[in-house]
């Protein structure tokens, strides 16, 4: 009897930082298996429904919406979309009878894994924080295979489930074969002067936007250079220290595409510690300066980072201090050269480039325990 075509769903969305891993998994399940069909499963008006078709893969919306934190007539429709979204992914999946369903993290992962559980289709989720959100707490109850990015997880999860795999990353960014002179000259940059990388989302950072503008003319006299990537919500003209189109020590940008180039040109970066800027830092191994935000759910990101710092991979400065504080540590790193190899070597040991293959690797094994009658 001829085996059955492979055929798996995905569901991420929301951000980047569920998109990504899901797309580099998918990217991976496809080389393992050609032959494979993979559908992803989003919500409707988010990020995923651009950015996984210009991956190259079909996603189908759920009317899936979060509940605001203030008070709003939104949040009244919240219960009738969870029941529409629901009685959706219960028509998707038994349209499609996946092998496996693998959440990743967004508004529709919620319905998708639960649907999928009660109708015995083995389940995959991916945790990509070192605190898990209540979401994947609940998930996890029913889901069959747990991959993680962080050791210690089994206060969360069941143990048996768990996998520790790291968080998949882009393929571009940890074989990155780009010299850091040819990284410099891709942004205009001297190729021998000690560069910054300020980083703080697609959306900026309110808190290192302001810190980096502070240190402006710190850098400009010691004669250092900065890539500086603003995010669409802030502009860099509100930083009245330089003249962007005059001084040729500071590239910036809203948004920088090339992150390969940015990450190869630096000797120090400033970052958030969003999971998988957190895990990309890891993996090209360069010393970094963490400010996580404040404004994520059980403050997350101050716990991924500590992971790093605890081991002497990262420093950290509080989004609070930052302003007063970023200058001084900075500064201080770049002059000390032990610290900061001492530092890229912690990061080599912690970084796992192979999450992807590694998860995709449980996918296929969930799926031969369901073909085998296990």
């Amino acid at each position: 009897m001829k085996t059955p075509k492979p055929k798996f769903i995905f569901s991420a969305g929301g951000t980047g930082g569920h998109i990504y891993p899901a797309l580099a998994t998918a990217d991976a399940l496809r080389d393992m298996l050609p032959e494979a069909e993979i559908l992803f499963i989003g919500a409707e008006h988010r990020m995923e429904m651009e950015k996984v078709p210009h991956h190259g893969y079909p996603i189908i919306g759920l009317p899936i919406q979060g509940i605001q934190r203030r008070l709003t007539l939104k949040n009244f429709v919240v219960p009738f979309k969870i029941v529409a979204s629901l009685l959706k992914a219960r028509k998707i999946l038994k349209q499609l009878k996946p092998d496996v369903v693998a959440g990743f993290g967004g508004y529709a992962s919620g319905p998708v894994l639960r649907k999928a559980a009660k109708m015995g289709i083995p389940t995959l989720l991916q945790e990509q924080n070192s605190f898990p959100g209540l979401t994947n707490r609940i998930l996890s109850k029913k889901a069959n295979s747990i991959c993680v990015a962080y050791p210690g997880m089994d206060q969360f999860f069941s143990a048996e489930k768990i996998t520790l795999t790291g968080n998949p990353i882009r393929s571009e960014i940890f074989s990155n074969s780009i010299s850091q002179e040819d990284g410099r000259k891709f942004f205009g940059l001297e190729t021998q002067k000690t560069t910054i990388l300020a980083i703080g989302g697609s959306l900026g950072a309110r808190t290192i936007n302001e810190s980096v503008c502070a240190i402006i003319p710190d850098i400009i006299s010691k004669d250092y250079q900065i890539i500086w990537q603003t995010g669409k919500n802030y502009s860099y003209n509100l930083c009245n220290h330089f003249d962007a189109a005059k001084n040729k020590n500071i590239f910036v940008q809203e948004f920088i595409y090339e992150m390969p180039q940015a990450y190869a040109a630096a000797d120090v970066i400033i970052s958030r510690a969003g999971a998988i800027a957190v895990s990309e830092i890891a993996a090209i191994a360069k010393p970094v300066i963490f400010i996580p935000s404040p404004n994520v759910t059980d403050d997350h990101q101050t716990k991924n980072a500590m992971v790093f710092v605890n081991h002497n991979a990262a420093l950290l400065v509080k989004d609070n201090v930052a302003r007063e504080s970023l200058g001084k540590t900075l500064f201080a790193l770049i002059d000390d050269k032990n610290a900061r190899g001492e530092m890229c070597e912690n990061l080599k040991k912690l970084a796992m480039p192979d999450a992807a293959k590694s998860i995709a690797k449980k996918i296929i094994e969930l799926r031969e325990k369901k073909l085998n009658g296990r």
